[in-house]
């Protein structure tokens, strides 16, 4: 699972969250910590850069946020932002620099890096998405699996119990995921990789593939 571990999926130069991966190996260690690092980093930020508009909601004055958005603490919005029409915004919520939260987007529980593009009708809970990854329109993470068990991380032969119930997706730096894709509970998706359009993903994607379906992964490079 060395592939998998937090140094290896992400840039954290690129996050104003780097803090809460201290110690950490594999990211959705950070899942149940999300919350109260929003609140204790979101009473920190500078009051010249970072306003807070509602309680433990902290909006950067560069941001872009419609005002038919919903935004719930606690959650951070970084610098350069936007926020679009009708995005709902649920909680436990870190919009990174750049980023793009579009229209009808929900988010719960999540840490979006820098340049993040979630721009169409996606639903992205409990899952952390890497620098300048982009979800194409209509593509989710799948948070809750259907038996309600705990979620087990897969890479082939080797299983790591998370002991959670909920984990979407972790998705490395440079992530495309096509439309209308489900991430199920539990996938991990390498650095600059690709998943094509109408997938259903579970498992771990090795970095620098290209996903085709189950059972059919190219090498990109």
């Amino acid at each position: 699972m060395e592939e998998f571990t937090v140094g290896n999926l992400y840039n954290l130069e690129e996050t104003i969250a780097a803090p809460l991966f201290e110690g950490a190996v594999y990211p959705w260690e950070l899942l149940p910590k999300i919350s109260a690092f929003i609140v204790a980093l979101g009473n920190s930020l500078s009051k010249e850069r970072f306003t807070e508009v509602k309680k433990n909601v902290w909006v950067a004055r560069s941001a872009k946020i419609a005002p038919t958005a919903s935004l719930n603490g606690p959650a951070i919005i970084d610098e350069e932002a936007e926020v679009r029409h009708c995005a709902f915004i649920r909680g436990n919520a870190i919009v990174g620099k750049g980023a793009v939260v579009g229209n009808s987007t929900e988010l719960k529980n999540v840490v979006l890096f820098n340049k993040v593009q979630v721009p169409h009708y996606n639903y992205v809970g409990d899952s952390i998405l890497g620098f300048q990854s982009h979800m194409g329109a209509g593509s989710i993470t799948s948070n809750v699996k259907s038996d309600k068990t705990l979620v087990v991380v897969k890479n082939g032969e080797e299983k790591i119990e998370t002991g959670l119930k909920k984990f979407g997706a972790m998705l490395g730096d440079h992530v495309e995921v096509g439309c209308n894709s489900v991430l199920n509970p539990g996938t991990v998706i390498g650095r600059n990789s690709n998943i094509y359009p109408t997938s259903m993903v579970r498992g771990c994607i090795p970095a620098g593939s290209i996903y085709k379906k189950q059972g059919e992964i190219a090498e990109k490079f």
